[in-house]
């Protein structure tokens, strides 16, 4: 089974600060050590087997934009670890305006075969009002590029942008779906300590977006990516103890299990569209669902059984764990 080696070099290389971003508080690290990435490799390597499949993947910066020898100085450690069996290729993340043929002709050198791109949203406006310092055009540009040159791509979108309506969403899946990148991640908008977003906020210049819509939005970009046979790889934010410390994140919709609510959500729409479907009748109704995804079938606080409950007026509903069941279904008793 394939194993990922990850690495974490915040904010590295970064030739801007987007309004909502604090690297550091993100990825939980202060700055690139050659040394320290090393260590990092050497203890996740010691829990799983040497394997061709293994990736080692660097994280939290934009890689392309560090100095090329510090670039060549990263992939040469890794390199050295795939030399030696222990993995057989390596992923990093950067800016699309970053790519170019040359660029990517030095990273295939170097064992990178997989490569994603912070594009957060295909919307020109969003993405000024970010100060992404990129147009959308060059993310695209960016992701053709790559799949011509053999890379697997991945594109990280964002729900929760200044000025990002829903509409603005929907265009940017469409462009998505037809650029067709191999994988995705969905991340809310978090207003963070010490950033300019923050400052927004104070001031009553930025309104983060509610749990309940964030949800429903990453769940609309995840429903048609998948659809779309694109792997949405992460939903949400990794909790770690940085992003999660007392003080760090000032508003807006964070979960711990955000990707857990986007699934239960998907379940809450598509039972829903079933139910109604039977709603005339006034016996018991029986939802059979496996073991395993009950309690996301269920909501978090039973909101899914609520939910469902007021659309069926005085019809008893059952959820119950079936252990031959691969996927929820409705019976009427």
């Amino acid at each position: 089974m394939k194993k990922v080696v990850p690495i974490f070099i915040p904010h590295a290389g970064c030739p801007h600060l987007c309004v909502f971003c604090n690297q550091k508080k993100i990825s939980g690290q202060k700055e690139v050590s050659l040394r320290a990435v090393e260590l990092q490799i050497i203890r996740y390597l010691k829990w799983i087997k040497p394997s061709l499949s293994n990736e080692i993947a660097f994280y939290g910066g934009s890689f392309t934009a560090l100095p090329l020898g510090l670039q060549t100085s990263l992939l040469m450690i890794g390199a050295k670890y795939i030399k030696n069996g222990y993995a057989g290729s390596i992923r990093i993340s950067t800016r699309p305006d970053y790519i170019d043929e040359k660029i990517a002709n030095f990273l295939k050198e170097n064992h990178v075969r997989v490569i994603e791109l912070g594009v957060q949203s295909l919307d020109d406006t969003v993405l000024a009002n970010a100060e992404r310092g990129h147009t959308a055009q060059q993310a695209i540009d960016a992701v053709n590029l790559l799949k011509r040159e053999g890379f697997k791509v991945g594109m990280q979108l964002m729900v929760g942008l200044e000025d990002q309506s829903f509409e603005s969403i929907i265009e940017t899946v469409k462009i998505t779906v037809a650029l067709q990148p191999d994988i995705a991640r969905i991340y809310p908008v978090l207003v963070i300590r010490d950033t300019a977003l923050a400052d927004k906020f104070t001031k009553g210049l930025y309104k983060p977006l509610s749990l309940e819509e964030a949800v429903r939005q990453a769940h609309y970009i995840n429903e048609k990516l998948t659809k779309a046979e694109i792997n949405v790889i992460r939903i949400g934010l990794q909790a770690d103890t940085e992003l999660c410390a007392e003080g760090n994140i000032i508003a807006g919709p964070f979960h711990p299990s955000f990707g857990e609510l986007v699934k239960s959500f998907a379940y809450r729409e598509m039972i829903a569209k079933q139910l109604l479907a039977v709603k005339e009748t006034k016996q018991a109704i029986c939802i059979l669902c496996p073991p395993k995804i009950l309690s996301q079938v269920k909501g978090l606080k039973k909101c899914n059984q609520i939910y469902w409950e007021s659309l069926l007026p005085g019809t008893t509903l059952k959820i119950i764990a079936d252990k031959s069941k691969t996927e929820p279904i409705i019976t009427v008793l």
